[in-house]
């Protein structure tokens, strides 16, 4: 029997809150995982829903919460570790407050507003560069929790953005696609050298 699939999914989040307190055991079985990084062509696949929430879809939640705190980050999909699933990982919290990670599983956009907004976006993976995206300013996201339960966030300002980024990760859309054919390219041009230096070493 897998010792984390007896632990309730909530018992498992509030270790990740407190990862020092008496559940810290169970953080020790999280493990980190590579975070892939343009121009890998998984980053364009569309992710499939998750449907059954079973062991291994808790284990790969947990795994992306110790990957996104440790990049760091604040939000983190699936694919951006390599499996394409419809899962995402977020915490919004200010870097000296306390955690509060959630998982958006099998997200979906519902309704979004005519009101635009625009906030400076970056991306795990695509490290260090950073521009001005415009996004809707208000969104509706309907999704499911690690216990299978299902919610509804209406969202403003930087969750509304956060949201819309990684979901559009699902569905193999990268905030610079967002972005002028002229910044796009010269992005996407830069990754793909480093990448093919990378290669040759």
């Amino acid at each position: 029997m897998n010792a984390i699939a007896e632990i309730p999914a909530k018992s498992r989040l509030q270790a990740l809150i407190d990862p020092a307190g008496a559940s810290f055991y169970i953080a020790c079985l999280m493990a980190l995982r590579d975070i892939i990084i343009l121009p890998d062509p998984r980053l364009r696949l569309v992710s499939e829903p998750v449907g059954l929430i079973d062991t291994v879809t808790q284990r790969l939640v947990e795994d992306m919460f110790e990957t996104m705190y440790d990049a760091p980050g604040i939000g983190l999909a699936a694919i951006q570790v390599g499996v394409p699933k419809r899962i995402i990982t977020m915490d919004l919290a200010k870097k000296d407050a306390a955690r509060q990670p959630i998982v958006y599983i099998d997200p979906e956009i519902v309704s979004t507003s005519e009101e635009r907004s625009v906030y400076e976006e970056g991306c795990l993976s695509i490290p260090e560069y950073y521009e001005e995206v415009e996004r809707p300013a208000q969104v509706k996201v309907r999704y499911r929790d690690l216990d299978g339960e299902s919610h509804e966030v209406e969202a403003t300002g930087l969750l509304a953005t956060c949201l819309q980024h990684e979901i559009d990760h699902l569905n193999g859309v990268l905030f610079i696609d967002h972005l002028s054919k002229l910044k796009r390219d010269r992005v996407t041009k830069k990754f793909a050298k480093v990448a093919k230096r990378e290669a040759e070493e």
